[in-house]
């Protein structure tokens, strides 16, 4: 599950638990998910080590609960923004719990996760090395700092994800599952401005690395420069809508998002003026 492969490939896993949660009742989910745990646990038992089948059972069991939450949801047809980030939560308490009890049985991720940083910078070429603008030691622990970024990252990658093809698969099956608004009508709060500029501002002076509120800033202004790339995006639909241009324009921007990091910035620039200077409304008067 470390790979991106493995991150894509491990999110179906909650996809046909939660088409069989709302398709069922509660005591026929439950039947079916037991029985299926069991033969999962039985066959990979036959032909890998027991530990095998007991990390299947403790992943799928760790999907369970947003799964539940989020059926709960489908079947009372809530708004998909509140599926989705009561999705989202509930596998961000449930990462943060798991945290907890590995601490308390001496595991510790994060000294796990800089052991893996070190080991993969010692492998790298001298020239690779070279590259590196700061000191290995300070990438190694920045990265760790990082961690909640992380476990905010997979929570809704996950959430968005199964939302996306558990809906797809149970409209067709006849359920009226209420869909995200377009993309082009998603707005940000106007307060999330002011976030994100006390946030820029207080980067500015906090230095030491090893204090709490520089933890804080290097996971959240990360968090809220995305934010603000998607509403530069979701301008960028409205602007294709508006002016009926093909919607080849915001595509582009979304590949260039993905793949070419300056437009990353541009992106955010672009929704940060959309959110304080309401973009849209001029060229709705226009």
């Amino acid at each position: 599950m470390g790979t991106p492969f493995g991150l894509i490939t491990t999110g179906f896993i909650m996809i046909p638990l939660l088409y069989m949660y709302v398709r069922t009742n509660i005591k026929l989910f439950a039947a079916h998910y037991a029985v299926a745990l069991i033969l999962v646990y039985i066959l990979t038992g036959l032909v890998f080590p027991g530990w095998f089948g007991a990390l299947l059972l403790a992943i799928a069991l760790f999907f369970l609960p947003p799964v539940i939450q989020m059926g709960n949801l489908y079947k009372k047809k809530a708004p998909a923004r509140s599926v989705m980030t009561v999705g989202a939560v509930t596998l961000l308490c449930e990462l943060l719990l798991s945290l907890v009890i590995s601490y308390g049985f001496g595991f510790n991720w994060v000294e796990k996760m800089k052991q893996f940083m070190r080991e993969s910078l010692d492998t790298l070429p001298a020239s690779l090395k070279g590259m590196i603008p700061m000191d290995a030691d300070l990438v190694v622990q920045l990265t760790a700092q990082m961690l909640p970024l992380y476990m905010i990252g997979f929570s809704l990658f996950y959430a968005v994800f199964t939302h996306w093809l558990a809906r797809k698969a149970l409209v067709r099956s006849g359920e009226m599952i209420p869909a995200f608004r377009p993309v082009r009508e998603w707005m940000l709060p106007r307060s999330f401005v002011w976030y994100y500029l006390v946030a820029l501002i207080m980067e500015y002076f906090v230095k030491d690395p090893n204090s709490i509120l520089f933890t804080i800033l290097i996971n959240l202004v990360p968090i809220l420069s995305f934010a603000f790339a998607l509403q530069g995006i979701a301008l960028l639909f409205f602007i294709a809508y508006r002016k009926k241009w093909n919607k080849a324009l915001p595509i582009i921007g979304i590949i260039l998002f993905i793949v070419f990091p300056p437009t990353y910035f541009l992106l955010s620039l672009l929704g940060l003026f959309d959110v304080a200077f309401p973009l849209r409304d001029r060229l709705t008067k226009k």
